[in-house]
Formats: C-alpha cells, structure tokens, sequence
C-alpha cells in the first residue's frame, strides 16, 4: 500500500455531524455593552482634562508632595501611590501623552529608558532587591490605571516577597512609608545623576 493509497483511504467526516465541543464557561449576553464597545472615543478624548491627571498634577508640586523621585528634561520618576510591592515607582514623560508610540523624538525616547534604569540602580543601592518587574500597560483595555499619561512601572521584588495576605486578606505589607522611600531613593537618585539627563 501506497502513502498515496492510504491517503484515500482515510476517512474525512463532515464537522457540522459532531456535538459542539463544551469549553465550561457560561455565557452572560449582554448586548447593551455594545455602546460602550462603539462610543464615540474622539469626543471622550476633547473632553480630557489634564489637571485630572495624577502624573501631570504631581509635576506641578514640589517634589516631596507629588512623590517625585527624580525629575530629568523629559522624564520624571515617581512612586507609585498604590504599589504593587515596597519601592514600586513609575517612569513617566513630562507631556501628556498616553501611547509609547506617541513619544516621537528619539532623545525623548532614549530618556525613557535611561530614567528606568537609573530607577533600577537606585533600587539596587538603596532597597537591594533580588530582581524587577518591568512593564507598561497600553490604554484602558490592556490594564493601565491612568491610561490617558504614559508610564512604564518599575516594581522592586525580593525573594519570597510574596505571602498570603494580598490572597487572604486583599492587603499588601509594605514596611516603609512611600514618604521615607521617595526620600530615600531622591538623595541615591540625586547622587547618581545630579545633572539633567
């Protein structure tokens, strides 16, 4: 027998013949989403407000009261009101803009990243974790908080850094007020890079 010959000799049943295959998930239809789904996004967009914007309002502060780390020609580092883990900061360009795509000159760009990582090595110095979560997350429907201002996260992480409160409990440990950290990693930041980037 042939490859050829088995070939034809295979049966090819007709899909629509079997059950439909059960994923065990049930479904909530709701059709009224769908004018959330289909808003109209330019007009929300008119309406936007920058001064409601936390990252534009902290720039406006002293950087004790906005909890701004460290302040570059472009970029600015500051802690996360609402962090993941202890010593969780934020990268954020000083314009508004809520796309990495719309960060469109180089030198800005390349300020970005440089501000990350002077943000990892001041973590290093100052807080010695073992490792770093890195990430930046894209409008409203990929997780961003303010998705309206650009920011990449730099969250600090040791090992066996994770317990069962936040499971348990919903509440995350952090043994060091953000007011003590931001001053902490200002004064490593400010030593690092006494200059604007």
């Amino acid at each position: 027998m042939t490859i050829d010959d088995t070939l034809h000799s295979v049966r090819i049943d007709d899909p629509s013949n079997f059950p439909p295959q059960e994923d065990n998930f049930e479904r909530l239809w709701t059709p009224q989403r769908m004018s959330y789904v289909l808003r109209d996004k330019t007009t929300e967009k008119k309406h936007e407000d920058t001064h409601s914007c936390p990252f534009c309002s902290a720039q406006e502060k002293s950087d004790a009261e906005g909890l701004i780390v460290w302040r570059g020609k472009n970029v600015f580092i500051i802690m996360n009101l609402y962090p993941y883990n202890s010593g969780h900061v934020m990268v954020c360009p000083n314009n508004h803009v809520a796309m990495l795509t719309e960060l469109v000159d180089d030198s800005v760009i390349l300020e970005f990243e440089k501000a990350t990582q002077l943000a990892m090595t001041v973590m290093k110095n100052v807080s010695r974790p073992d490792g770093f979560n890195i990430g930046i997350n894209q409008g409203e429907a990929g997780g961003a908080g303010v998705a309206t201002h650009l920011h990449q996260h730099i969250v600090p992480r040791w090992n066996g850094d994770s317990n069962f409160m936040p499971i348990v409990a919903q509440t995350r440990t952090m043994p060091i007020l953000l007011e003590n950290q931001r001053a902490a990693y200002a004064q490593e930041a400010a030593r690092l890079a006494p200059e604007v980037m």
